[in-house]
């Protein structure tokens, strides 16, 4: 009995180990399907966001409420010129700052004010 015992190991032993990975090839599935995930859930709608943000911002003009990246909410008092990069924001009655495009987070065009200055 122990000797059945001894060759049922012996021979469960002397097997080739298995591969636990499985097919290199489904793994390559797997990995660009994961990319695919990623893409369609993260990458392209903050893509498409930006794009949408950047096409606003070729569009401002004078009266346009917007917010700024550091929290600054104003009114676009100038716009300088289609090639430069920075406008003129009125934050406050008689206070007047000159930002760049880029810092502008949000374009609020509900409520277009006028500008009085």
């Amino acid at each position: 009995m122990t000797s059945d015992l001894f060759f049922i190991l012996a021979q469960a032993s002397g097997s080739p180990p298995q591969n636990p990975s499985g097919d290199p090839l489904n793994l390559l599935v797997w990995m660009v399907f994961a990319f695919a995930l990623v893409y369609f859930l993260t990458i392209r709608p903050q893509r498409k966001k930006q794009l949408e943000l950047d096409k606003q911002i070729k569009s401002l003009k004078t009266g346009d409420r917007v917010i700024t990246s550091g929290g600054i909410h104003g009114v676009i008092a100038n716009v300088k010129s289609d090639t430069s990069s920075s406008l003129t924001l009125k934050i406050a009655e008689n206070v007047k700052i000159d930002i760049e495009k880029s810092a502008i987070t949000s374009i609020l065009r509900d409520k277009p004010v006028e500008n009085k200055a």
